[in-house]
């Protein structure tokens, strides 16, 4: 068999290299290795896309950049200074959101479910899995753009209901199931564009539990119903709050008018503001969406930290910090940079597919078991995946908690900026926290 392949291997290798060595570069193979150097595989697959389909091409899990420097920002272990926290104390990882409330939302661990919704991106199995998840791990999880799940609903202990743009949620009876309120104004890897599920992707039990005719399309709008101004924003938080005992808070894109946009929400009394950088992900969007609009997750945390902190009501107002947020490593930053907790989106269904996947591939992506619209949704296994998550999350919190033992602390919330110094003197002196060489 070598006898007859070589010589067939060899010639096809001789004719290769005489075309690349002698053929002008317009009619050379070469010639896509130069223009993948200027132009990524990914833009020229994209650039295609477009050229076929006339339309915006929607891009899952958000943009493939990297906007914040997390990396670029270390912790500082202790040794003498402060001595490392003994071997056996318990540390404490509970956290509050909304404290001046009546109910405020008390859960064991600072990683919370991010808000991804029914039908418009997850399955009725992925969001039934993400919330049996958040209740073992004692978490929370978050309803995302759709109307009130109640499989999901009871699956979840802890359990946040976004007041979404496509007033699917707006029932007080269904708000008074909820253990926390999220105003969706916008998110990191979408701001505040409309989106719509076009009635050729919506089966007979998403069109029934969303309320929607046949041959209606599921369209979340680019402004909630009925709020045209700052003051209707207003109007509508002071209505949950009479009406609720629970955090009313907002969530948004990033976006450079933030504390324009702060103001206004901390006269409104929000009790918790969830701030979403563009590194979020997202089941699917327009690529200028998520590549060209919004701020960075690091800069935006840091600011709203910033402005609460100087309008005296850090200590009232929460901040989720979510978008790109993988590690625990990134999550441990966010805390010690200010946030009380942070939402993962990406990285729990990442954890959630984890062998689940191989159901999949090689011939459909793992999404495919997640996605409403993935072909093989029906074959999750609710069970296997969501201790697959329950796993991800006890894992990150035993790699934060020795981390803050070798920083000398025994609770994450006494994490503070002094916690932290930065490779990069300009970030440290915006941060307020040291350079490296100093």
């Amino acid at each position: 068999m070598e006898h007859f392949i070589k010589p067939f291997v060899d010639q096809i290798s001789d004719d290769l290299g005489e075309k690349l060595l002698r053929d002008n570069y317009t009619e050379n193979l070469w010639e896509m290795y130069s223009t993948t150097k200027k132009v990524t595989p990914q833009l020229v697959v994209e650039t295609t896309m477009r050229a076929e389909r006339r339309t915006p091409i929607s891009r899952p899990f958000g943009s493939p950049y990297k906007f914040s420097d997390w990396d670029k920002l270390l912790f500082n272990p202790v040794h003498l200074k402060r001595l490392p926290t003994p071997t056996n104390t318990k540390i404490i990882t509970k956290t509050v959101i909304g404290p001046a409330v009546e109910d405020p939302l008390e859960i064991e661990i600072p990683i919370i479910i991010a808000g991804m919704s029914y039908g418009g991106a997850l399955s009725k199995k992925c969001k039934i899995a993400l919330a049996k998840a958040s209740k073992i791990a004692k978490t929370a999880t978050n309803s995302g753009e759709a109307p009130l799940i109640m499989e999901e609903r009871e699956a979840a202990d802890k359990f946040i209901l976004q007041y979404n743009r496509g007033g699917w949620a707006e029932e007080i009876d269904d708000l008074s199931k909820a253990d926390m309120i999220e105003i969706q104004l916008g998110q990191g890897a979408q701001a505040g564009a409309p989106m719509r599920t076009p009635a050729s992707q919506i089966d007979s039990e998403m069109r029934t539990i969303f309320k929607l005719d046949k041959g209606e399309d599921a369209v979340i709008h680019s402004r909630l119903p009925n709020v045209n101004s700052s003051n209707d924003f207003i109007n509508l938080v002071n209505d949950l709050h009479a009406k609720l005992t629970v955090p009313i808070g907002l969530k948004i894109a990033a976006t450079h008018y933030l504390e324009e946009e702060l103001e206004i929400a901390v006269q409104a009394g929000i009790d918790f503001i969830a701030i979403d950088g563009v590194t979020a992900g997202t089941h699917g969007g327009p690529t200028i969406l998520q590549d060209d609009m919004g701020l960075p997750t690091l800069p935006a945390l840091v600011r709203t930290v910033e402005f609460l902190e100087e309008k005296g009501v850090k200590d009232k107002v929460s901040i989720i910090a979510g978008g790109g947020l993988i590690t625990p490593g990134h999550f441990l930053k966010a805390l010690a940079l200010g946030a009380d907790a942070v939402y993962t989106g990406t990285a729990a269904l990442l954890a959630l597919a984890h062998t689940e996947g191989l159901k999949a591939t090689p011939w459909e992506p793992p999404t495919s078991l997640l996605l409403h619209s993935g072909r093989l949704k029906d074959e999750l296994d609710v069970d296997k995946a969501s201790n697959y998550l329950v796993n991800f999350l006890k894992s990150s919190i035993a790699e934060m908690k020795l981390a803050v033992k070798a920083m000398g602390k025994e609770d994450f919330k006494e994490l503070n900026r002094d916690d932290l110094c930065s490779i990069d003197k300009e970030l440290a002196e915006r941060i307020g926290i040291d350079w490296v060489y100093n």
